[in-house]
């Protein structure tokens, strides 16, 4: 390592490496409830040239490396284990934002929020958007493909990247920041990179595509009968509401006790077995209200939604996503829980949860914290496990009974944070032996060293 330290000082200068004794925590934890990491040197380069110059330095000499963006992943994909830590928290700000082709450049070291508010500013739309987009960085959005609130209507982070600039193992820099919706020259190498997890190459910009800022915003907070009744309700908003739906977001009785519990009032009345939390976002100030409060009045005459608050400014629909959001208060109460956040098919839900909170019960007993909510509307289920009390699980067991039924009904084991290594052994049971197997193909290509973001993604 002080060989790897004295070339990259070369390199940088010493202002850009700091031994690894001793580091803030902030490099060496996610928020994935692992214990902290141990990093062998940090790297914080300012600029393409300087994250291809640590690049080559370490390739050279074989060193690993860890490219990491806000930390706030919940698989371990940024936890550092002896490496060297690349992190890219410098490389920050909106470098162009074009009116005329609704686009916006933008350095990988930039908050999310950051990128938001800037594309707000000039009249736009930046739709994606998750709980931590105060903390996460462009760069990790892109390298995990985050998904988030809105990919009912948007999509996740892959349909909003036009181009990206990309550094390789060896530190060989690919520009190819595209600007054109439509551009069929050759492979489309962006795609090697959005969702690899720095596992093939280091993300350093993005152009991302902005969408027209909507002229209505509001919400709506649901009591719900039961999981049947949320079908409906998807499925008839869906239909009422076209692509001014936005957001689709369900939470399970559990959730909603947990969300008071820790101080976020609920926006109706009593308890009910289901919440749901609609978004609308649109271009018609007279209609699309009209069209909401319409729809969710056919439903509880149907019976179908037992309660309902309709938000009638901006300061609701947050009080609202407070709600949702209130996931980042859990572990003030209840400590590290174990986080997954699975995909499936709708149709499969009920019985999924159904079996699954079955199987954890008689694995872990009644007094375990079994916490289901997530992106319905888009197939995307969230479930937190632990123990008030802080016990330890039996992880690989409570893996097992999550992951195991997904592959027979078109699953995945992670819809939006990212395999990481808490799912690195469970990518076989929905992703088969030739997939696999081409995955590693294109990873001993681009990186043929294996030095970057080692143990991460793939089976051992």
């Amino acid at each position: 390592m002080r060989e790897v330290a004295e070339a990259l000082r070369a390199e940088l200068g010493a202002g850009a490496v700091t031994a690894g004794d001793g580091l803030p925590a902030r490099y060496l934890i996610d928020w994935s409830g692992l214990p902290p990491g141990r990093a062998g040197l940090l790297v914080r380069p300012a600029s393409t040239e300087e994250v291809a110059k640590v690049l080559a330095a370490c390739h050279r000499l074989g060193q690993p490396v860890v490219p990491q963006g806000g930390m706030t992943g919940i698989s371990g994909g940024g936890r550092p284990g002896g490496e060297v830590v690349l992190s890219l928290e410098r490389l920050r700000g909106i470098e162009e934002i074009d009116p005329v082709g609704a686009t916006m450049q933008v350095w990988a070291g930039t908050p999310l929020e950051e990128a938001q508010n800037a594309a707000e500013a000039a009249g736009f739309l930046l739709p994606l958007d998750l709980g931590a987009r105060g903390s996460c960085l462009i760069g990790g959005n892109v390298a995990t493909n985050a998904g988030g609130n809105r990919v009912i209507r948007h999509g996740m982070s892959r349909a909003m990247v036009l181009g990206l600039e990309a550094v390789l193992a060896d530190g060989t820099v690919i520009t190819s920041l595209n600007r054109l919706l439509k551009n069929n020259a050759g492979y489309d190498l962006k795609q090697l990179f959005i969702g690899s997890e720095g596992t093939l190459g280091v993300v350093t910009r993005a152009v991302l595509r902005l969408e027209p800022k909507p002229l209505t915003h509001t919400a709506a907070f649901l009591g719900l009968p039961s999981f049947a009744a949320v079908v409906e309700t998807l499925t008839t908003l869906r239909s009422a509401l076209g692509p001014s739906l936005t957001a689709f977001e369900a939470m399970w009785r559990p959730y909603g006790d947990a969300v008071v519990e820790a101080g976020v009032a609920l926006p109706v009345e009593g308890r009910h077995p289901f919440y749901v939390l609609v978004e609308q976002q649109g271009i018609d100030p007279e209609r699309d209200p009209e069209r909401l409060e319409a729809a969710l009045g056919g439903l509880m005459e149907r019976g179908l939604v037992l309660d309902g608050a309709l938000a009638r400014s901006l300061a609701d629909v947050r009080a609202f996503w407070r709600v949702r959001d209130a996931v980042a208060e859990f572990p003030r109460l209840y400590g590290a829980l174990h986080a997954f956040d699975v995909g499936l098919p709708v149709r499969h839900m009920e019985a999924y949860t159904e079996a699954v909170t079955k199987g954890l019960r008689a694995l872990l007993g009644d007094d375990a914290i079994l916490l289901w909510f997530g992106h319905l509307g888009d197939g995307n289920l969230h479930l937190n496990v632990g123990y008030r009390d802080g016990r330890p699980l039996p992880h690989e067991a409570v893996d097992d009974r999550v992951y195991a039924p997904l592959g027979a009904i078109g699953g995945t084991v992670t819809a939006e944070h990212g395999v990481g290594t808490m799912k690195r052994d469970h990518l076989g049971a929905t992703r088969s032996e030739a997939e696999i197997d081409l995955m590693r193909r294109l990873k001993a290509m681009l990186d043929p060293k294996g030095i970057l973001n080692p143990g991460k993604v793939l089976p051992s």
